[in-house]
């Protein structure tokens, strides 16, 4: 991960992730400096994008949740050329590897559902620039990640209140994401 960003996170470690206009909007008058675009399509993804721009903050896209994207690399290429995004978040590993090598921040997603899924995850093949592993309601597991795997941990995903944020940071999380605007000025 570019100093720049894991320096952004330890000083601001929650991330505002949005679902809608409603969510941007509140987001963007909020204190976070990361923000996870999580709804959008090929007509709108770069207004979106700009918006967050504009108001200074670093605009990272789910590259999954985008209507009318792929999961091929051309997807990445695409918001890399048609927007500002800052990078991409992902459960596509091939993806993931596009953004690296764009020079997008490149975050992969991970669904910890079970002792497999958490062996994929502390044996992975790639480095991307974060590993963001779901739920976020885990810190032993989080723990796990972050000793096991030497890749920045973000988290989310059923995170509800500031205790829960603080449990998944002292467990070696690098940040939080949440769509919950009453944590994102934490």
């Amino acid at each position: 991960m570019e100093k720049r960003y894991f320096d952004l996170l330890q000083e601001n470690p929650v991330i505002a992730a949005v679902r809608d206009e409603k969510g941007l909007e509140k987001c963007l008058q909020a204190d976070v400096k990361m923000i996870f675009i999580l709804y959008g399509d090929i007509c709108s993804i770069a207004s979106i994008v700009e918006r967050v721009k504009e108001a200074g903050k670093v605009a990272v896209v789910h590259a999954d949740l985008i209507g009318g994207l792929s999961g091929k690399e051309v997807s990445v290429e695409f918001l890399k050329k048609h927007t500002r995004a800052d990078g991409i978040v992902s459960t596509r590993i091939n993806l993931v590897q596009t953004a690296q090598q764009l020079g997008m921040l490149a975050v992969l997603r991970v669904f910890l559902i079970d002792s497999m899924s958490l062996d994929t995850v502390l044996n992975l093949r790639i480095r991307p620039d974060a590993i963001d592993i779901l739920p976020g309601l885990m810190p032993e597991i989080i723990h796990r990640v972050h000793i096991g795997s030497g890749i920045p941990v973000l988290t989310g995903g059923l995170i509800t209140d500031k205790q829960q944020v603080l449990a998944a940071l002292s467990a070696g999380a690098l940040a939080v994401s949440t769509t919950i605007p009453e944590i994102w000025d934490m």
